[in-house]
């Protein structure tokens, strides 16, 4: 069996993008082009088409497979991206029949985050979504071994390689797993901290290249990276930030969202977009400019269900108002769609009403008392003890709860809402 040796570079990509009974949008192209720029890759040559399903062996056709061949040799590529998540055996598949590297879109976006990780904490969330995606793929470059499967009589080299680098990655991703518990621990007394001091945290949220950090940048004085890139941010970046009526606030900025971020990157950032979970308050940021910004919206909520922060209150910051020449403005908010702040994080338009919105959003809007819950509503009591919001606790001789609770109204009056109470229900 021929071995097959896999090139160390590739920078010289041919995108490939197929659509499965859906029609193919501009947007899905134009995003697939930035996130490959973004890694870093010369764009060779990009081959879109249709099927009803995957093929199993290569998930495009022989015919679309000889196509990539050929643009691969035209253009001298050294590279294939797909814009799918591919099975290791179609990864593999793939390789041996283009005599190149094959790059999916979790890996793609892995190669992104691992540029743009800086502190501690990414670095670690990097390497262990890495390892976890390699885990699976570790028999590629393998293939002079392959039908060394085991069994007796055949346990050769390549099983007792292809173990070692299994119990070598296993025995990383544990001691990664402890360090990563570590930094959360510290990053959960820093919450605690916050919330005994009664700061409230503000995260920003948006879809990726929205302008999140110039804004963060505007409204805190700081100097985090900020670029015409998707993934510029990665890191969670914490800054204090003084209102117009000298209340405080902790100001978050987050990793933007794109469509189809693979579920297993989401969990294995779950601790960096826990500062959006436990924020009391979220800023959408928008790019007002873009035409496709109704679908980044659903796409960035989609999300946020899915890390369980649709709880959290959302003000939408729509930015790049000078793109299209509009004045600063808002609009209130009518109970079914949020508050609209139009700004320019850019050239520092409208910021002053965001600040001062901000300032009377937060003036007077934590509730500080006891409530006298019944053990029916138990669930309550447990989800004001998640938002650590109960500072003492008694049992009456009805053998209600008698909780004395600091908790900001606007999440207090959701959850009586979902439990079907009033405050005047809870009282004495």
């Amino acid at each position: 069996m021929e071995l097959f040796e896999r090139p160390g570079g590739g920078e010289n990509a041919v995108l490939v993008q197929i659509s499965f009974n859906t029609a193919k949008s501009s947007q899905d192209e134009r995003e697939f082009i930035e996130l490959a720029r973004s890694a870093g890759a010369e764009i060779a040559g990009f081959i879109s088409g249709s099927r009803q399903s995957p093929d199993p062996r290569h998930f495009i056709g022989e015919g679309k497979t000889q196509e990539v061949h050929d643009l691969l040799l035209a253009h001298d590529a050294n590279l294939v991206i797909f814009d799918h998540s591919l099975s290791p055996a179609q990864e593999r598949n793939l390789e041996k029949q283009l005599q190149c590297r094959v790059l999916d879109r979790t890996g793609l976006i892995l190669d992104i985050f691992a540029q743009r990780a800086r502190s501690h904490e990414g670095k670690l969330q990097v390497e262990l979504a890495q390892l976890k995606h390699l885990s699976t793929r570790l028999v590629r470059g393998w293939t002079h071994l392959e039908r060394q499967k085991g069994g007796i009589g055949l346990r050769g080299p390549g099983e007792t390689q292809l173990e070692t680098d299994r119990r070598l990655i296993g025995e990383r991703i544990k001691q990664i797993n402890k360090r990563l518990e570590k930094v959360q621990n510290q990053r959960e007394q820093g919450r605690q901290a916050r919330k005994k001091a009664e700061i409230p945290t503000v995260s920003l949220i948006g879809y990726t290249n929205a302008g999140k950090s110039t804004l963060f940048n505007a409204l805190t004085q700081a100097e985090v990276y900020a670029a015409d890139q998707l993934f510029a941010t990665l890191d969670p970046t914490l800054r204090r930030v003084q209102l117009p009526n000298q209340q405080e606030i902790i100001l978050a900025d987050t990793v933007g969202f794109i469509r189809h971020l693979p579920h297993d990157l989401v969990v294995a950032f779950r601790s960096t977009l826990q500062e959006t979970i436990d924020a009391d308050l979220l800023l959408h940021v928008t790019d007002s400019h873009d035409e496709q910004r109704e679908l980044y919206r659903e796409q960035v909520n989609k999300v946020i269900t899915e890390i369980g922060a649709e709880h959290v209150p959302q003000i939408e910051v729509m930015n790049k108002i000078d793109l299209g020449g509009q004045a600063p403005h808002m609009e209130e908010g009518n109970g079914v769609s949020p508050t609209r702040i139009y700004v320019s994080a850019q050239k520092q338009l409208g910021l002053e009403m965001l600040l001062e919105y901000l300032g009377n959003y937060f003036a007077g809007q934590m509730f500080r008392g006891e409530l006298n819950i019944p053990p029916k509503h138990a669930r309550l009591r447990s989800r004001l003890y998640a938002d650590k919001a109960i500072q003492t606790e008694q049992i009456s001789e009805e053998g209600n709860f008698r909780l004395n609770v600091a908790i900001d109204q606007r999440r207090l009056d959701q959850y009586l809402q979902e439990e079907g109470l009033s405050l005047d229900d809870l009282g004495n």
